[in-house]
C-alpha cells in the first residue's frame, strides 16, 4: 500500500500537469490547489476508447463529464431533464420526434452547437455500427429544420427520449472532428460541450480533466476546476484514501468496509438503488458447456443465498431473470433457482460426466472483492460434487479481450461480470447480453435462440406504444433464458458510495452508473 507521503508526491506531480497539458491557459482553469480538485478513486481502467461513438464500457464515467446529450434522465422525478435540448415533442403515432436546441452552447474547439452538429453526431454513431450504436436503429432520417431545430423520423415507434438520454452513444460531438484523422479521437482527444476538457490521459490508469471556461452553464457558485479519475484496484487503498481525504469518492468496497465506514466521522456512506446486476456467463460453444444439462447442473450448484449475504454483504437481492428489480420487465414470478447439490450431481450424471471429471475456469475482474468472494463460494460448492473450478482474477480489459477471442477453446469457461444499462429499458440487458450476434461484444455466453431474439425485438418496438405488452414480451424472453441456462443470474446489487465528508453536491443516478458529475460537486 502506498503511504501518504508517496501519495502526496504523486498528487503534486499530477497537479503540475494541469498547467502543462490541455491547450491554452484560458481553458486550463487557472491555478488550483487541492480544494479545487476532485479525486475519484476508481477500481478499474477509467476509459478504454476515447471515441464517444465507440466506447461502451468504463468510459461512461469520463465521457459524461466531457460530452453531453440532448436529455438526461432524472431518477427523482422519473422524467427527462433538458441538457442540450430545451424541449421536444412527438407525433401521435410516435414516428416523428422534434427537438428544440439550446442556444449559445460552445464546443471545446470554440464553435457553436447547432442542429447540424446533432445530425452529424448521431449519423456518425450510426455509421460506426459498434458499441451502443444499436440504440439508434429505429431512426430512419435526421433533418436539421433550422439552426436550433432537429427532427427525427423513425422506422417504427420507439422511445426516442430514452435513447437521447443514453449514457453511451448519444453524445453530441463537434462536426470539426470530421476534418481530423480517422483515429484522432481514439488517440486520446475529445471535442464535446461538457463542463470539462481533457487535460491529460494515461490509458488504463488515469484521466485528468480541467474546466471548460466557456461552458454554457457558467462557473458561478461552487464547482471543481479540476477532476482526477485514477485506477486504484486495491480496496484497502481506496478506503484509506477517502478516509484521509486523499480521494473524495469511491465505490465497490467490500461490505465489511462499508459497514465499518458508516461509523466514521470522516466519510459519508450512501446506499443507492442500482440497475447493476452480477451475471456468470457459460461458454455455450465449448464442450461440455454446450450441453444444457451441464449448464443446468452448474446453475443448481450456485450458492445464491451466501453470495448475497457474504459476498455482497447484504447489499443485493438474488436475481430473478436477467432484468434487475426496479426495472420494468423484471419478473418476480420467474423461476428462481436455489442451491441444490443433489440435483446438480444428478444432472451431471445424466450428462455422462463422472465425479472428478469436470474441470472449468472462471474469470472475474481483479480489484472487485464481491466478485472474488462470489467466485470462491462457487468454487467451494462445486468441489462438493467433484467439479474442479479454477478461479482467475484479471483486469477487465484483458478479461474482455480473452472472451472475444476468435479461438473458442481459448476463451474462458465461465465469465463473471456486472452489467449496467445503456438505455433504461429491459432491452439493454436482453439485447446486449443474449441476443444473437456474429462477433461477440457482450453476449459472452455466445448464446443464440431465434425465438428469444424475436421476443426481445418485438418488446423493444412495442415499448413506446404498449408498455404492458412490451413487458410481457421481455418476461417471456427471460423464461427461455431460464430454461436454456446460458448464464447464472446471481444478484441485483445496490451501490455503496463512499465520499469524504468535505465533498458536497454528489448525487448518484442509477441511469448513469458509476458516474460522478463533477460539475455538480464542490468542496464544503
Amino acid at each position: 500500500m502506498k503511504n501518504k507521503i508517496c501519495f502526496l508526491a504523486v498528487f503534486m506531480m499530477i497537479l503540475s500537469l494541469f498547467t502543462g497539458c490541455g491547450g491554452s491557459s484560458s481553458d486550463s482553469g487557472g491555478s488550483s490547489d487541492g480544494n479545487d480538485v476532485a479525486y475519484y478513486a476508481y477500481n478499474s481502467e477509467p476509459i478504454l476508447n476515447w471515441d464517444p461513438s465507440v466506447e461502451f464500457s468504463n468510459g461512461v464515467i469520463v465521457l459524461n463529464n466531457v460530452y453531453e446529450t440532448l436529455l438526461r434522465f432524472n431518477p427523482t422525478t422519473k422524467k427527462y431533464d433538458y441538457v442540450l435540448a430545451t424541449s421536444y415533442k412527438k407525433s401521435s403515432d410516435g414516428l416523428v420526434w422534434t427537438f428544440k436546441l439550446r442556444k449559445g452552447v460552445k464546443f471545446h474547439d470554440g464553435t457553436t452547437m447547432t442542429a447540424d452538429a446533432v445530425k452529424y453526431s448521431i449519423e456518425r454513431t450510426q455509421k460506426k455500427e459498434v458499441g451502443a450504436s444499436y440504440i439508434w436503429a429505429p431512426v430512419k432520417e435526421i433533418k436539421a429544420i433550422d439552426d436550433y431545430t432537429v427532427q427525427f423520423t423513425l422506422n417504427y415507434a420507439a422511445p426516442l427520449d430514452m435513447i437521447a438520454s443514453c449514457p453511451y452513444a448519444a453524445f453530441i460531438i463537434s462536426p470539426k472532428v470530421k476534418d481530423k484523422p480517422d483515429n484522432w479521437l481514439e488517440q486520446g482527444n475529445e471535442d464535446g460541450t461538457g463542463p470539462y476538457k481533457l487535460s491529460s490521459n494515461k490509458m488504463g490508469d488515469e484521466v485528468v480533466l480541467s474546466k471548460f471556461n466557456d461552458y454554457w452553464k457558467g462557473w458561478n457558485g461552487k464547482h471543481f476546476s479540476k477532476a482526477v479519475i485514477k485506477k486504484t484496484s486495491e480496496t484497502s487503498s481506496r478506503r484509506q484514501m477517502v478516509e484521509k481525504g486523499d480521494a473524495d469518492i469511491t465505490n465497490n468496497l467490500p461490505a465489511e468496509d462499508v459497514k465499518a465506514l458508516k461509523s466514521s466521522q470522516n466519510v459519508k456512506v450512501d446506499i443507492e438503488p442500482s440497475f447493476t446486476n452480477l451475471v456468470a456467463f457459460f461458454n455455450t460453444k465449448k464442450a461440455p458447456l454446450d450441453n444444457e444439462k451441464v449448464r443446468e447442473a452448474l446453475t443448481y450448484a450456485f450458492p445464491y443465498e451466501n453470495a448475497v449475504k457474504y459476498a455482497a454483504g447484504g447489499l443485493a437481492k438474488q436475481s430473478t431473470g436477467v432484468i434487475p428489480v426496479g426495472m420494468w420487465g423484471h419478473g418476480d414470478s420467474l423461476t428462481k433457482y436455489s442451491l441444490n447439490l443433489d440435483k446438480a450431481k444428478s444432472l451431471l450424471k445424466e450428462a455422462g460426466i463422472n465425479e472428478g471429471q469436470l474441470k472449468l475456469s472462471l474469470t472475474y475482474m481483479s480489484g472487485d472483492e464481491s466478485e472474488k468472494k462470489t467466485a470462491e463460494l462457487y468454487k467451494s460448492e462445486l468441489s462438493k460434487i467433484g467439479v474442479n473450478l479454477e478461479v482467475r482474477a484479471m483486469p477487465w480489459e484483458s478479461q474482455w479481450q480473452q472472451a472475444k477471442g476468435t479461438d473458442i477453446q481459448s476463451r474462458q469457461d465461465i465469465l463473471m461480470m456486472y452489467w449496467w444499462p445503456d438505455i433504461s429499458s429491459p432491452y439493454s440487458w436482453a439485447y446486449n447480453l443474449f441476443h444473437s450476434e456474429k462477433n461477440p461484444l457482450y453476449n459472452l455466453a455466445y448464446y443464440s435462440n431465434s425465438q428469444y431474439d424475436q421476443l426481445v425485438d418485438d418488446g423493444y418496438k412495442m415499448s413506446s406504444t404498449n408498455i404492458e405488452e412490451a413487458e410481457n414480451k421481455f418476461i417471456d424472453a427471460q423464461k427461455i433464458l431460464l430454461k436454456d441456462n446460458p448464464a447464472v443470474f446471481i444478484y441485483d446489487k445496490e451501490d455503496a458510495w463512499i465520499t469524504n465528508s468535505s465533498l458536497g453536491g454528489f448525487k448518484a443516478n442509477s441511469a448513469y452508473p458509476l458516474v460522478v458529475f463533477f460539475y455538480d460537486c464542490y468542496r464544503k
